[in-house]
């Protein structure tokens, strides 16, 4: 009995081995088959990515420009809302058919004004009734009453107005006309007492037209500028134009109304 145990032992122990490596081996040959698959599929996918790459290189090389074409106009819904929409062509007609109208307008008025004034005759009598309308401004200020700031307002603009056209068409043309003329001081003279006009204007506006003073610095102005005026003409001008070839008086008429035209 005791030779026949070990003899079964080793039967067992046999087939048990040639068990095992039969699952061995075939284990070994599917991990084997599985192991050259992945292998394959990597190599047929990097072969993949670089056919791809090679695809896009080919078409930036044929199309290198494809990034700076130009874009689509954006749709009227996409517009903002500072750009011109389909209908602007007629606002635009509208706005500068208003500013012609109203530069014809001022065109008018200006031509209105000078023309009236250039028939009063030559140049000192234009300057003369520019005199007569100043005073006639003066005159309605002194009619007013404290209360009437709004009256007293618009006469003051009115006033500054009339007087800084005035000015500019003696300072441009008569003064170098007289200065050329050996009147030198006389020009100097009357030019210096423009800017005592412009302080008097400057102090009305200042002083506000509810002032009780306002009446007694428009009236000390009225007299300042009376006689600067009667200076002007019954003294310098008469003088002046005695001396004056009809072609120069004409043309100082001439350039008077030109600047009257302007300042108008």
């Amino acid at each position: 009995m005791a030779t026949r145990t070990p003899g079964r032992t080793s039967n067992r122990t046999g087939t048990t081995g040639r068990g095992s490596r039969g699952k061995s081996g075939d284990g070994s040959s599917g991990n084997n088959a599985d192991g050259g698959a992945t292998a394959e599929n990597r190599t047929a996918e990097g072969q993949a990515a670089s056919e791809k790459r090679a695809r896009s290189a080919e078409n930036r090389n044929e199309n290198p420009s494809r990034g700076n074409e130009k874009r689509k106009p954006r749709s009227k819904e996409s517009r903002s809302a500072f750009s011109f929409g389909d209908n602007s062509g007629p606002l635009l007609g509208a706005a500068l058919a208003g500013a012609a109208i109203g530069f014809a307008a001022n065109y008018g008025r200006k031509l209105l004004m000078q023309g009236m004034e250039s028939m009063a005759g030559d140049w000192d009598e234009i300057l003369a009734t520019e005199h007569d309308m100043a005073l006639a401004i003066f005159d309605k200020m002194l009619a007013t009453d404290q209360s009437q700031t709004f009256k007293r307002k618009m006469l003051l603009m009115k006033l500054t107005h009339a007087l800084d056209k005035h000015a500019h068409q003696e300072e441009m043309v008569v003064y170098p006309a007289l200065r050329q003329a050996n009147e030198q001081h006389d020009a100097d003279l009357l030019e210096t007492e423009h800017g005592h006009v412009k302080t008097y204007l400057y102090a009305l506006d200042q002083m506000g037209a509810d002032s009780p003073i306002w009446l007694d610095k428009v009236r000390e102005f009225r007299g300042f500028i009376s006689k600067h005026m009667h200076m002007e003409e019954e003294q310098v001008f008469p003088r002046f134009k005695q001396d004056l070839t009809e072609e120069q008086n004409s043309k100082i008429t001439s350039l008077v109304n030109r600047d009257g035209f302007w300042m108008a």
